[in-house]
C-alpha cells in the first residue's frame, strides 16, 4: 500500500530506538486494550468450560454498578468514562514526547464536517452486517446473548450511554486504528501484517462475547483498519464507532421486551 501522498515517509530508527518504540506499545497495550483482551480470553474459556452453550449464557456491555443506588451507579459510571479516556491522555503524551500528537493521527477538528458524514456512512454499514452477524451467530450456538445496556431508567441513563459510547469510540478507534497502525509503520511493518495485527487485537477484547463477537469485530478492524491506512484520520473511525455504540446502547434500552430476539 502506498503512503497517502500527505502522508511523510517514517524516519528511519536506529536499534535502541526501535527497542523504545517496540516497549512503548507494549507498555500502553498491557495497561489498556491488551490486558482487555487477555482478561476477555479467560472469560471466553471460562464459558467454554461451564457445561452450559455459549448462546444460553449472557454478556452484558454496558452495566450499573449499583443498580439500587443510582447516585452512587452514577458516580461510578463517569469514573469508567474517565478510565477508558486515560490511554488516549498517555497516548497523547508519548505521542508529543516524540514530537507529534494526536493530529498527526487525524484526531482534530479541521473537517469536521467530512468526518462525521464518513463515520455515520460507515456506521450504517458495519452496524446493519453486524445486527446479521450477531443473530446467525447466536442461532448456531457460537455466541452468547447480548446484553447492550442494563443501565436502570434513571434520568442520567441515555446521558451516560452517550458518553460511555463517545468514550468507546475515542479509546479504541484512538489506540488500535491510529496510535497502533501508526507506530508499526514507524517500525517498518507493511500494511497488511500491521492490519491484520490491529484487527485481531479489536477483536481479542470482544471475546467475552463469544466467537460471533471476536470475528465481528475482526471484520470490523480490518474495515476501519483499511480505512485509516488510506485515510490517514482516526477520526471518521471514532464517530463511526460512536454512533454504532449508541445505537446499541439506547436503542437496546427502547426495545428489550418488546422484540422477541433481544435478551431481557
Amino acid at each position: 500500500m502506498r503512503l497517502r501522498p500527505e502522508q511523510p515517509a517514517p524516519a528511519p530508527l536506529d536499534a535502541r530506538g526501535r527497542r523504545l518504540l517496540v516497549w512503548e506499545v507494549v507498555a500502553v497495550f498491557a495497561v489498556s486494550l491488551g490486558l482487555s483482551g487477555l482478561s476477555a480470553l479467560v472469560t471466553f474459556v471460562g464459558r467454554l468450560t461451564s457445561g452450559r452453550s455459549l448462546a444460553a449464557q449472557t454478556s452484558t456491555v454496558l452495566g450499573s454498578y449499583a443498580p439500587d443506588r443510582p447516585w452512587l451507579d452514577l458516580a461510578f459510571q463517569l469514573v469508567r468514562i474517565v478510565e477508558l479516556l486515560a490511554p488516549v491522555l498517555l497516548v497523547g503524551y508519548l505521542m508529543a514526547r516524540g514530537g507529534q500528537s494526536l493530529r498527526t493521527l487525524g484526531v482534530d477538528r479541521s473537517r469536521p464536517g467530512r468526518d462525521v458524514l464518513a463515520g455515520l456512512g460507515l456506521a450504517a454499514a458495519i452496524g446493519g452486517c453486524g445486527i446479521f452477524l450477531y443473530l446467525g451467530s447466536v442461532a448456531v450456538g457460537a455466541n452468547t446473548q447480548v446484553q447492550a445496556s442494563t443501565l436502570s431508567g434513571a434520568w442520567w441513563t441515555v446521558p451516560v450511554a452517550v458518553l460511555n459510547a463517545a468514550a468507546n469510540g475515542v479509546l479504541e478507534e484512538v489506540l488500535v486504528a491510529g496510535y497502533l497502525l501508526h507506530r508499526l509503520a514507524q517500525l517498518g511493518w507493511r500494511w497488511w501484517p500491521a492490519l491484520l495485527v490491529s484487527a485481531v487485537l479489536r477483536g481479542s477484547y470482544h471475546l467475552y462475547q463469544g466467537l460471533g463477537g471476536f470475528v465481528g469485530n475482526v471484520a470490523m478492524g480490518l474495515v476501519f483498519g483499511w480505512v485509516y491506512q488510506r485515510w490517514g484520520r482516526a477520526a471518521p473511525l471514532v464517530v463511526a464507532h460512536t454512533a454504532i455504540d449508541v445505537v446499541a446502547f439506547v436503542g437496546y434500552a427502547a426495545l428489550v421486551g418488546r422484540v422477541g430476539w433481544l435478551p431481557g
